[in-house]
């Protein structure tokens, strides 16, 4: 059997921090009218991960930037790859999507990254994502995927990501 070689490649590396309440209500972020991408678009927690820099310390730093909230994970939702524009290979991003839950009860400090949050139950959430956009469509199979895996988890299933998921 031959070896494929495969030619080095390019592309962005993201992450999505999709943050639930204990009591099933997610975070809704608004981009800003001046955001580069998505400009106005409702969101989770997004960003890009630095060089050198693992998927789990982005989104700690990434969360803490746009919201100013501490949180763990609870479970790895997903992976995500898409075009962020044109389908090129400088716009192509690979991300890992974590389920995450504020260790504390404080407020949402958002960035001016994004012009406006709320919090809303899944129901409500799906109800109000009824755009057909990719961005709009992503975002709700992302919380109906979460939902999906917070019905069958145990309930002290985040005890096995207290100290994070990142394998060394």
């Amino acid at each position: 059997m031959s070896e494929r070689r495969h030619d080095p490649g390019h592309f962005l590396a993201g992450i999505a921090a999709l943050l639930r309440r204990r009591t099933g209500e997610y975070l809704f972020m608004k981009r800003g009218a001046d955001h580069d991408f998505g400009a106005g678009l409702w969101e989770c927690v997004t960003g890009r991960v630095n060089q050198g820099e693992a998927y789990e310390a982005a989104m700690h730093r990434e969360v803490m930037e746009e919201t100013g909230l501490r949180v763990r994970i609870d479970t790895i939702v997903g992976l995500s790859h898409f075009y962020r524009g044109e389908p090129v290979p400088e716009n192509e991003l690979q991300g890992v999507v974590f389920g995450c839950s504020s260790v504390t009860d404080e407020e949402v400090r958002r960035s001016p990254e994004h012009s406006e949050h709320r919090w809303m139950p899944a129901e409500e959430a799906l109800a109000f994502l009824t755009g057909t956009d990719p961005g709009a469509l992503w975002f709700r199979r992302t919380i109906e995927r979460a939902e999906e895996l917070y019905a069958i988890l145990p309930a002290d299933w985040q005890d096995i990501h207290a100290d994070g998921v990142t394998l060394s």
